[in-house]
């Protein structure tokens, strides 16, 4: 694959290049200071974005690091393998939100409402956005061409 300048990916395409960035270094850092100063960040800060799987530890905080920054790196090269990575983790994050969200909806509790609700509404956006044509086209032609 030839190389992408900076230039040509679309703008929403950064952005949410930066917010996969964004949520990998949130989780590195919780990672590494759980592993440096055992017991001064609860695994319950990663659980917004991890879903249950921060019971497993820091370890799971690093990987999961790596895994959101692979998927930045990926979206700015425009490897379309990527986008559908990408929405494939936004639309399993809206999953596990919707039973939260419903639960905040039935109580009347604002609370948890909104936190939870804005997660649903970012994830949507992203999945939406990678999975307009205009922008599936554009990691389409960065691809090889046969000849």
């Amino acid at each position: 694959m030839l190389p992408v300048p900076f230039e040509s990916v679309p703008a929403g395409v950064r952005a949410i290049a930066a917010l996969y960035a964004l949520c990998g270094i949130y989780l590195a850092v919780i990672g590494t200071l759980m592993l440096v100063h055992y017991g001064s960040v609860s695994m319950s800060a990663g659980a917004p974005l991890l879903f249950g799987l921060e019971l497993a530890g820091p370890y799971m905080f690093l990987l999961m690091a790596l895994v959101g920054w692979a998927v930045a790196w990926g979206l700015l090269k425009l490897n379309n393998v990527t986008r559908h990575v990408a929405q494939l983790i936004a639309i399993a994050g809206i999953v596990w939100l919707w039973p939260a969200v419903s639960d905040a909806v039935a109580m009347a509790n604002v609370k948890a409402l909104i936190p939870g609700g804005l997660g649903i509404i970012v994830r949507v956006i992203v999945a939406w956005y990678l999975a307009q044509g205009n922008i599936a086209d554009q990691f389409q032609r960065t691809g090889h061409e046969s000849d």
